[in-house]
């Protein structure tokens, strides 16, 4: 068994059959290349076949190769003893790279969180798992939208019923610059900060409307777009990325109504069996979610390498002073 490293994505092409979400795919990895990212994939091959671990360099070590943007971040290894062994592997020779590899927004429902922090206390590192954010999750479960709708809140359902007709709705499944246009000027005149890579996410909705995944949503007011949202759906789930309304226009509750025909066309049209509405802890989420998945932070140091112990040694000093300062 041999591990290797790279700094090309393309490597990762092998396990585009293992992709469950957008940000398992090579091309999203491909994407964070092209903007501003350098990756370092860490690749076990052997007779049980390839692992891989999308990697970059942090300020102490190695990190998850991620972008907030993404809901999750997996090891790319098939199920099972065999890939269990090619983690174990990649784990070993990473202490010959780095003194501490922190991978973040790890998914556990798969078993990722666990495999991994088995891979690398197995390999001699000390680890410590925590949860780092909440993932919001809807399982449709057979229901249909009329079924699932009268199901939620009774004010969310009284604002629909009231609002509605305030608003026309267009649901776009391919991707249209003029609605994309619209997509960001709402958001630039909504309650969010400034899209700080606008870029990349127009690169990936082109990319997604190319695959077919694409859902894009726009709600008008008098022929004015006055809220705007990005879905993709693929492999069974709708991925709910991002979502903004004009705050000139907030009682429209245009929003309310997008989420709702958007919601009526993934569960009746696409036929998704779940609903990812991503992280954070926004209360109105829950009102559309069932179900909460936690995601986590796996941080292995070595303590064989004198430069742990340093760090470590900072860290205190640093929570120590911020103490005597609060103080």
């Amino acid at each position: 068994m041999t591990v290797s490293y790279h700094d090309r994505v393309s490597k990762l092409q092998v396990f585009d059959h293992l992709a469950c979400s957008p940000f398992d795919r090579s091309d999203w990895y491909g994407l964070l290349a092209q903007f501003g990212k350098h990756p370092l994939v860490a690749m076990a091959e052997g007779p049980e076949g390839t692992a891989a671990l999308p990697l970059e360099r942090g300020a102490d070590g190695l990190r998850s190769l991620h972008h907030w943007f993404a809901f999750a971040w997996h090891p790319l290894a098939s199920p099972g003893p065999q890939g269990d062994r090619l983690l174990r592997a990649i784990a070993r020779d990473l202490r010959r790279r780095a003194p501490v590899v922190t991978l973040d927004y790890l998914p556990d429902e798969d078993g990722s969180a666990t495999r991994l922090r088995a891979a690398f206390r197995a390999a001699g590192w000390l680890t410590r798992l925590e949860q780092r954010d909440t993932n919001h999750v809807l399982d449709v479960a057979g229901r249909d939208f009329a079924t699932y709708w009268a199901q939620r809140p009774g004010p969310m359902r009284t604002t629909l019923k009231r609002k509605a007709k305030k608003v026309d709705v267009e649901v776009l499944t391919e991707f249209d610059v003029s609605a994309w246009q619209a997509y960001v000027d709402i958001y630039n005149r909504s309650w969010k900060t400034e899209e700080q890579d606008a870029e990349l996410l127009e690169a990936f909705a082109r990319r997604e409307s190319a695959l077919g995944h694409l859902r894009l949503g726009v709600a008008r007011h008098e022929g004015i777009p006055v809220a705007a949202q990005f879905w993709t759906v693929e492999h069974g789930t709708a991925f709910i990325h991002k979502l903004a309304y004009d705050q000139d226009h907030a009682k429209l509750s245009a929003g309310t109504t997008l989420s709702a025909a958007l919601f009526e066309h993934v569960i009746d049209v696409d036929k998704v069996e779940l609903v990812d509405f991503g992280t954070g802890e926004d209360g109105y989420k829950r009102d559309w979610m069932d179900a909460e998945r936690p995601r986590y932070r796996l941080t292995c140091v070595d303590p064989r390498q004198i430069a742990v112990w340093r760090l470590l040694a900072r860290k205190a000093a640093d929570r120590l002073a911020s103490h005597l300062r609060r103080g």
